[in-house]
This record gives structure tokens, sequence and C-alpha cells, in this order.
């Protein structure tokens, strides 16, 4: 498909960005936000000329603000030269026609920022056609503008206002034509990513078949979750200091402590106002938090908003009906907090979270081992720990105890071994015969 969705300029050089809010809102989370978005925009290479927290009385149908508001942002953009005004809110497509026509700059919000940035970010396919899916459905409705240029091109009667019925009619067909194209391309990529999901369903299936558990690493964005995975498998994902370094699910199988098999699948991460239909375009990769046994939750404890971004985690696993599996919080980062205020810090925190909780420092590598206990424990109802004797003429029931479970000690008298071990639970509850007191 070859149409452009909305013209932008090649480089945006000089960015105001806005944050319109209602009097009630607290001004240290819309700073917050402000804040944020201003990383979001520093990610594309996009430079800020100023960065401004507004707020209205009610949000208005045109421009969210009041008429009179609005014209001092358009003063303000232009006496800053600015080539581009980026809103921290959500806005409509009518909205941020009104705002381009009243600026008469490129006008983008927080959802576009996002999208712009997971374009970027996406590698793989399923991420390129996930992205692909969220960004076309972000453009439809805003197509309807992309073809009054033809009205000019043509003219026409109608005083030189541009073209009349013909002209309309062109502009009219080439909307639709690309309205079409657009509707196609979205269920191609959903039957592609139906595809995909039926594949993940398979592999889930064959790890069910034999028995082992699952945790999915989730948390905010930037908070830790990759450098985690590459901590405790040397998975080699990359990990770095931004905002949506990778959008692809990386799974490893580890060995816990207890002797149990594990697979760790890191997520992607997630924000703030969170645009939904990437939600809903990531499904078929955030399943793996729907189907895991538990989840680790990682957040950054240095940060100011750190129990926010907790409750946005927790936020989003709701909408994805996740919101009752049991978890364990990593507190990351722990060592960038000033030694004088960390105790009372990580106690504040842990008070805050209904589910067990530790702190660590992922890259410093502290607390990876009790993190691994906790898991173990986590998962702890599904094995026993047990001492058996074995006749050595029934060496297959041997052979499984060492392929199923960890075996901590044998010891032979006799014709027997006498072995402990450690066991899925449904596979000792048939060696009860076997058990020693």
């Amino acid at each position: 498909m070859s149409f452009e969705i909305r013209e932008k300029p090649e480089r945006i050089e000089r960015a105001l960005l806005v944050g319109l809010g209602l009097p009630g809102e607290s001004r240290r989370e819309r700073s917050a936000l402000l804040a944020e978005l201003r990383d979001l925009t520093e990610n594309l290479g996009i430079g800020i000329v100023d960065c401004r927290s507004e707020f209205t009385r009610e949000m208005q149908a045109k421009y969210l603000c009041g008429i009179g508001k609005a014209e001092d942002l358009r003063a303000l953009a232009e006496d800053l030269r600015a080539d581009c005004l980026i809103f921290d809110n959500l806005l409509s497509p009518s909205q941020q026609r009104e705002w381009e026509k009243l600026t008469g700059v490129p006008v983008m919000d927080r959802e576009e920022v996002i999208l712009d940035i997971f374009a970027q970010r996406a590698r793989s396919r399923e991420a390129v056609m996930q992205v692909d899916l969220a960004r076309m459905q972000y453009a439809l409705p805003r197509m309807a503008g992309m073809w009054k240029h033809l009205d000019r091109q043509r003219g026409g009667s109608g005083g030189g206002k541009g073209g009349g019925a013909a002209a309309r009619g062109e502009g009219e067909k080439q909307i639709e034509v690309d309205r079409r194209l657009a509707h196609e391309r979205i269920e191609a990529i959903r039957a592609e990513l139906e595809t995909v999901r039926r594949q993940r369903g398979t592999q889930r299936k064959e790890r069910l078949r034999q028995g082992i558990p699952a945790a999915a690493i989730v948390g905010y964005t930037n908070a830790g979750k990759s450098s985690l995975l590459n901590s405790l498998t040397d998975a080699g994902v990359l990990a770095q200091n931004m905002l949506f370094a990778t959008l692809d699910t990386t799974s490893r199988k580890i060995e816990l402590p207890d002797g149990q098999p594990l697979v760790l699948t890191d997520t992607v991460g997630f924000i703030r106002n969170l645009p939904h239909r990437l939600v809903e375009a990531f499904k078929s990769t955030l399943e793996e938090v729907t189907t895991a046994d538990f989840l680790i939750q990682v957040v950054d404890a240095s940060d100011e908003e750190a129990l926010r971004h907790y409750e946005t985690t927790c936020a989003v696993l709701a909408e994805l009906g996740a919101q009752d599996k049991p978890m364990v919080v990593v507190w990351n980062k722990c060592d960038l907090i000033p030694e004088e205020r960390r105790e009372a810090l990580l106690d504040a925190l842990t008070t805050k979270v209904s589910c067990p909780s530790l702190p660590m420092s992922v890259l410093r590598g502290q607390g990876g081992a009790e993190l691994l206990v906790a898991c173990a424990e986590m998962m702890s109802h599904r094995v026993a720990r047990e001492r058996y004797r074995i006749p050595l003429a029934e060496s297959r029931i041997l052979a499984i105890m060492h392929r199923d479970g960890k075996v901590l000690s044998t010891e032979y008298e006799g014709n027997d071994a006498l072995v402990e071990a450690i066991l899925p639970r449904e596979f000792a509850a048939r060696l009860q015969g076997y058990r020693l007191p």
C-alpha cells in the first residue's frame, strides 16, 4: 500500500510541548506526565523549545481548551518559532485538524508519539505487524483532509475557492480508494497476527503438556525488564536506558533452586495513558501475561513516580484480565537511591503492595538469588521434597526422577537406592509406596 496517511516534515527541530489539564487534576501528576512526554519526544530525536502545562475550566470540543487559551498557545508557538505542537493529551481527528489550521504547523498527540517510537523500535516481523496495525487504526479517521489539494490543483468554478463538483468528486473517490486499501491492510495484518497467535498457542500447549511452569516479566517501560532476563538467563536481549528499547517477547528456560524448571518471558513495557489500540494490537504478544503461572513486576524504585508506575502496570494487567495472577514485585535500581533514604523508601513502597516484594540492583547483580528463591516459593505447591527407597531393578523410576525433578542425594543400601529428591507433586503421588518415613 503506497499512500501516505498524513504529511509531516522530514525533520521536526523545534517542538512546543503542551499538557492540558482540568483544575481538579494534580499539578504534580500533570508535571510528571509532561516530563514523560519530553522523554518520549527526545527518544524520537525531536528538538524541544518549551514545555507548558495549562489548565482549563472544562474540556472543549474544538481545541480541548477555550478559544482564548488556544490563541495564547498559537502566539507562543509563533514567538518560539515552533515547527510542531505536541500535546500530552489524546486529540480527536477533528481537534488535531483544528489545531493545525489555527497554528499552521503539524500537531501530534501523545498517542502518535508513542506509535512513532514503537515504529522505530520494531524489529521482528510480529512486532512490525503489531505496530502497523495500531498506526493504521490511528490514521484511518484522520484521512478525511488528505485530498483537499486536489481541489486547488483542478481549479474550476466557485469563485476561485477550488473546484466545484468535479474536483470534489475526484477527492472523494481517492479517499474511498485509500480507505478501502487501509481496511484491506488492517484485515490482512489481523489475519497474520491470528496465525501467530495460534502458533503461540501450540507452543504453549506443548509446554503445559511437559508440565513446565512459566512466569512473565512485566512492568513500566525502562524499569529493567530485559536487563533482569539477561542477568538470570544470559538471553542477550537488547537492554538500554531508553523508553521501549525492545518490543519483542523473549523466553528462556531456567532452573529454580528447588530443581523446578521455569520459563521466563520478557514482555513489552507499559506506560501511563498507553493507547488502547496498542494494547489491542499487541494482544498476541501479551497473551503470555494472561497464561503465565505468575508475574514478576519490575519497578524502578529510584524513580519518584515508582508507585504510580506500579499502579499503571496493574491497571494494564487488569485490562488484559490478568489482575488476579500471583505476582512478586522487584524494586529495581535500588543502588540509585541515596543510602540514607534507601531503607525508609523501600519500606514505604513495600507497604503499598499486597504481594511479595524484594529489592534488587540488576545492573550490579544484587538480589538475583533472592528472586529465584521467591520464584521457587511461588511454585512450591507444584513440588514435594521427599526421601524414597527405589529398588535398583526399577531403574526407570530413577531415570524419570533425574529427568523431571531434582535429585539432591543418592545412597545405596543392598539392592536399593535411597534417594532424596524434589519432584512434581503429580509424580510424587505415584511413588507413595516407595516413600521413606
